[in-house]
């Protein structure tokens, strides 16, 4: 089968809900580095212009609704106790545009982490829900947050599985998520298979614990 032609994603306008946590700061360092024009977005807007401060000249801070309002493709990497609530707060600021959500609903007790069940079947299903007007791609799950806030990290050996009900959206997403060095986007399935992939995250932890390792994933044969 012939591979689908990677959409330009150049220019794009990145904001990232929940843009201050160690995730979504991140992922705006390293498409400010390739070179995206970035929002970060934060319950605090005050809080939101001092991390992205630190982050460079690419980045700008602004309250949520500011930044799903001004961004292109909009990532949710908000923590899972306040994504409903958060996107239903945002339907009409997110309608029309690609909302990515990378949420990972997972508990921790001593024996380690664990997967939370979500009634909608995943956290990205529950944005599909929530943002009827929204095109909702599941992806960036697995990227580990201590890799990509590392300046000294300049290529990250990793694939970003990618799943969505718009083939459109989800190759747009494909293409961004290679501008990160090292990485590359792989379709991965429509959204009501992205409740394990969002499990999956649980154990990443439980590696990364035993192996002292930032552990990710690869997919051969492709």
């Amino acid at each position: 089968m012939t591979e689908r032609a990677a959409p330009s994603v150049d220019g794009l306008v990145v904001g990232i809900l929940g843009g201050t946590g160690d995730q979504g700061r991140g992922l705006a360092f390293r498409f400010a580095r390739a070179g995206h024009p970035v929002i970060i977005g934060s319950r605090s807007q005050e809080r939101a212009r001092t991390v992205a401060g630190l982050l460079g000249r690419q980045v700008q801070g602004m309250a949520n609704r500011d930044a799903a309002r001004e961004a292109g493709v909009v990532i949710a990497a908000v923590p899972y106790e306040g994504h409903a609530d958060l996107l239903a707060s945002l339907t009409p600021e997110l309608a029309g545009k690609v909302v990515v959500d990378c949420v990972n609903p997972l508990g921790f007790d001593d024996r380690g982490a664990y997967p939370l069940p979500v009634p909608e079947g995943s956290a990205a299903e529950q944005a599909a829900a929530l943002l009827p007007d929204s095109r909702v791609v599941a992806a960036f799950h697995h990227v580990s947050a201590v890799l990509l806030l590392d300046p000294e990290v300049e290529s990250m050996d990793l694939d970003v599985l990618v799943l969505g009900d718009d083939r459109t959206a989800t190759d747009l997403v494909q293409a961004l998520a290679a501008r990160i060095p090292g990485v590359r986007g792989v379709y991965a399935g429509r959204l009501r298979n992205c409740g394990q992939v969002e499990a999956l995250t649980a154990n990443l932890v439980s590696i990364n614990r035993r192996y002292k390792a930032h552990a990710g994933i690869r997919i051969t044969d492709i």
